[in-house]
């Protein structure tokens, strides 16, 4: 079966953020990711990491701002989705990657999401791709002299109106017009299932390429677990098996998804039936 990370900005969230490591690897994960680590302390990251034998493999860039404050104001009053294909943001976007890296560093974090932001209003998708392709081709630039891979995820249209990037054959356009060998396509297949559905092809299609740098999961409608909904998920996770088998990718499942408990109790170890299954 593939490596599961669990996703600490949507799981576990009856507890404080901070001890919801110590909740993963009670639960048997080996490795994390979450959204955004920058209220907090580098050192107080990488401790909890350490304590709890975890491996952190990946977290978003900034979607908005350039220190602690203008970040959280980001996260919770601008609802930025990120700034890479935003004209006139550049600064912004390249001061948040170099603290990315910095944070990547600190946790050693192989790979860091550059989250693409809304289409400008009154501005159509073809006009602002060129800002998009020269800010990731500069950040892949950074992130290759720090041993680090970037990535970009397209992500449904549902859950985020006008979000610049939807739909996989785009991400991997845009990764071949950059040309930068460290830029990767990050494939959650919730997304991919609303905007294109398809989705063992489209592993069977990508993954080969090299060019697929992580996966994530949910379930599909109401982004459950993944044994909720209508996708099939072991026949999927059977699929990454099969293709990664065949070309060599060693990567990790993200489960980035809400528990259907919400915040009850130990709603999220309730849900991990579907994880004990795929073990």
């Amino acid at each position: 079966m593939p490596k599961f990370a669990a996703n600490l900005s949507m799981m576990y969230t009856e507890l404080p953020f901070l001890d919801r490591f110590e909740a993963a690897a009670g639960d048997g994960f080996k490795a994390v990711e979450f959204l955004f680590p920058y209220a907090w302390s580098k050192q107080e990251l990488a401790a909890r990491l350490d304590a709890n034998g975890l491996q952190q493999v990946l977290f978003n860039a900034p979607p908005g701002g350039t220190d602690t404050a203008s970040i959280a104001h980001a996260v919770d009053m601008a609802g930025d989705k990120g700034t890479a294909a935003v004209p006139g943001r550049e600064a912004e976007f390249r001061a948040g990657v170099l603290l990315a890296l910095d944070y990547a560093e600190a946790l050693d974090c192989p790979r860091i999401h550059l989250m693409a932001g809304h289409i400008p209003a009154g501005r159509e998708r073809e006009e602002v791709q060129p800002t998009y392709v020269a800010n990731l081709r500069w950040a892949a630039a950074q992130a290759q002299q720090r041993g680090r891979d970037v990535l970009i995820e397209p992500i449904n249209n549902r859950d985020v109106p006008r979000f610049f990037l939807n739909r996989q054959d785009h991400a991997h356009e845009i990764i071949a017009e950059v040309g930068a060998p460290n830029l990767k396509v990050q494939m959650d297949l919730y997304h991919c299932q609303i905007v294109e559905g398809d989705v063992a092809m489209k592993i069977r299609k990508y993954l080969p390429t090299g060019a697929v740098g992580h996966f994530q999961i949910a379930g599909v409608p109401e982004r459950h677990e993944p044994d909720i909904g209508e996708m099939n998920y072991p026949y999927l996770f059977n699929v990454i098996d099969e293709v990664s088998s065949a070309s060599g990718w060693d990567g990790w499942v993200g489960c980035e998804y809400r528990p259907s408990r919400g915040s009850q109790p130990g709603g999220t170890t309730a849900g991990l039936g579907w994880l004990t299954g795929a073990r």
